[in-house]
């Protein structure tokens, strides 16, 4: 066989096509990455004070126990958020993207054997699903539960304005995040400046409360406070919830905007807030305050600000519904999940998309838990597992990407994530003992996403071998038919496989009930690179068999939407005439039946056969032209 390869892209156009961020474009991806990924723990002040003053009542009675509270919460930032993320997570991105799946895949490629790097991959990615369905939910309901104290007599009210919010927010996604943002991102800007402004505020009548600085008055209050440490911790972690976010939403801005957002604006303001609230606290008495977060501010600002509030928790839940979007699409890249639509929705940020069947089952798993729980105090203990599970996931993955990707020592590995691993796993056994009060609704969402992925990837390994059993190799076929060459019609027939080496079924079909070939027959498989993007001098491989046959294969980024029409129209550079309006691509449609003998149980096959009939259709997937396509059916009993 001939093998053809390309050229002609430039390292520095490749390098900006990969990563899909203008750098002239800073301020503007700084102000997006501002409403959009700082959103969720924007609004953390809203309840986590509260939640970690309610742990227990008489806990926070004193000035050294409200201390105590606010080193932790400061702390927790500080170490969680700072360090460990935006030090060195953020730096973990492949080729410009993050994420769970995105750290899993780059974690692969420096191990030989990486079943189980891959088994926290889907476990990570399932748990990321279970936060997204509970952040929408308690932000908003946060928010709402604000008119409580302007009226009272509202409180009815508070489900149903939180229903009609979160089915707008859902609403508006398929305008796409750079529209989002563009209206998030400067009423974001407005909202932290409120924070650190009535934060500081409160700070000035009582500057003690800059002792909390001290992570001595933390320590000691988990060490007098033993018994209810653990929930303790639980309550704090609702300060840092959203920091997962921040690392998946790292496609969409890039990581030098996300980083400017936090250290300008998001985290003095985050700290000058908490700082606020424990002030206040001190100086009215913890009896008299039981909602510091909007007590703090006077009558007459109280309804313009439960406003920002709510359009704040709004914007809040954008960071994890784009992160579930952008999960969701390597995920199906991967081959983790079934094809499902992805709409680009940006011309000029590669990495912005709207998915409407993931839009669809998240705002309906939301608004079930709003219905459900009523409150946010209620949902405040179904808070935090999903998210401290892919903490620790996350701190596993970047150990092994320190260890085989940098290059580290392995002592410098230990000495950097030990302290992380600790931390998260504090964090995880303190929500994991909310599991009865809530906790479980995460857990079972990310357990049920976790068992779908693994049927969908046992499923497709399954068929993938009874389909090879089945075929015929791809060069004993071409070598029989150039021997007895059946009758040519003009044009250029490509038949789709996944199978590199075995010849598609459609062809097979083809030459037993039409017994014609065409001039030109294209063998196309579609291959998934590790990389999230693949430069155009890398995409295409052109092997020739003979006059009549050609191997391409194309291989796409997990992060890129398989367009195989523009892939090759790429082809051109290598010498191929390729013309789509003298093309006529084959597909095989598979009818899957279950059967007794089946690789897995019968209830699981009937599982793989429902997530497949209800995949996006391969023409669409592909963006192959429909007039264009001639579908072939097999049955196929696995």
């Amino acid at each position: 066989m001939t093998q053809t390869t390309s050229s002609g892209v430039t390292a520095g156009a490749a390098a900006t096509e990969q990563t899909g961020h203008a750098k002239g474009r800073l301020p503007i991806l700084t102000l997006g990455a501002l409403g959009v990924v700082y959103g969720d723990i924007g609004t953390s002040p809203i309840y986590a004070f509260r939640q970690a003053m309610a742990v227990r009542p008489g806990a926070a009675s004193t000035e050294a126990e409200v201390l105590g509270l606010l080193s932790l919460i400061v702390w927790a930032l500080t170490a969680t958020v700072t360090i460990k993320y935006i030090f060195f997570v953020t730096r973990a991105d492949n080729k410009g993207e993050g994420g769970t799946l995105s750290l899993m895949s780059l974690a692969r490629s420096g191990v030989a054997k990486g079943g189980w790097i891959t088994a926290l991959g889907v476990l990570g990615a399932a748990l990321f699903f279970g936060d997204a369905i509970i952040t929408p939910a308690i932000s908003v309901l946060s928010a709402v539960e604000g008119v409580e104290l302007i009226a009272p007599q509202l409180t009815s009210w508070v489900v149903p304005m939180t229903v009609v919010i979160i089915i707008g927010l859902f609403a508006v996604q398929r305008f796409g995040t750079a529209k989002i943002s563009i209206a998030f991102g400067p009423i974001m800007g407005l909202w932290f400046l409120t924070l650190g402004i009535s934060g500081l505020i409160h700070i000035i009548d009582k500057p003690e409360v800059l002792l909390a600085l001290n992570p001595a008055y933390g320590i000691s209050f988990l060490i007098t406070h033993w018994n209810i440490a653990f929930v303790v911790i639980g309550a704090i972690f609702l300060a840092i919830t959203g920091a997962e976010a921040l690392y998946v939403d790292l496609g969409h801005f890039g990581r030098r905007p996300i980083v400017i957002a936090w250290f300008v604006l998001v985290f003095p303001c985050l700290l000058l807030n908490y700082f606020g609230q424990g002030a206040f606290v001190l100086y009215h008495g913890v009896g008299a305050t039981d909602n510091p977060f909007f007590q703090m501010h006077p009558d007459w600002f109280l309804l313009p600000f439960v406003l920002l509030a709510t359009v704040a928790t709004v914007i809040a839940s954008q960071a994890v519904i784009t992160g579930t979007y952008s999960l969701a699409q390597q995920a199906i890249a991967l081959n983790f999940l079934p094809r499902m639509t992805v709409q680009h929705t940006s011309d000029t940020q590669s990495g912005q998309i709207y998915m409407p069947q993931i839009n669809a089952m998240l705002m309906i798993l939301v608004l079930l838990l709003v219905l459900s729980f009523g409150s946010s105090a209620a949902l405040s203990n179904a808070y935090g597992i999903a998210v401290s599970g892919v903490m620790l996931v996350t701190g596993v993955l970047l150990a092994v990407v320190m260890w085989r990707r940098w290059n580290w020592h392995p002592g410098a590995v230990l000495l950097v994530i030990v302290p992380f691993l600790l931390l998260d796993g504090a964090f995880f056994t303190a929500n994991a003992s909310k599991i009865l009060q809530g906790g479980w609704v995460p857990a079972v969402a990310a357990l049920v996403v976790a068992a779908l992925m693994w049927v969908w990837i046992m499923g497709r390994k399954r068929l993938s071998e009874k389909t090879r059993r089945d075929e015929v190799p791809l060069e004993f076929l071409v070598e029989n038919l150039s021997k007895k060459k059946p009758m040519t019609v003009p044009g250029t027939a490509v038949f789709l496989t996944s199978d590199i080496e075995g010849a598609p079924t459609a062809l097979l079909h083809s030459l037993k009930h039409y017994k014609v070939l065409h001039e030109k027959n294209v063998i196309l498989t579609v291959l998934t690179s590790d990389k999230p993007r693949v430069p155009d001098d890398e995409k295409i491989r052109i092997d020739a068999y003979n006059d009549l046959f050609y191997r391409v294969v194309v291989t796409f980024g997990y992060m890129e939407t398989p367009n195989i029409p523009k892939a090759l129209a790429l082809a051109r550079k290598l010498g191929w005439k390729f013309d789509i309006m003298s093309t006529s691509f084959f597909l095989s449609r598979r009818s899957l039946k279950s059967s007794p003998k089946g690789g897995m149980p019968l209830f699981l096959d009937k599982i793989f056969i429902g997530l497949a009939r209800n995949a996006t259709d391969a023409t669409e997937y592909f963006h192959i032209p429909t007039g264009r396509v001639v579908e072939i059916g097999t049955q196929v009993v696995i």
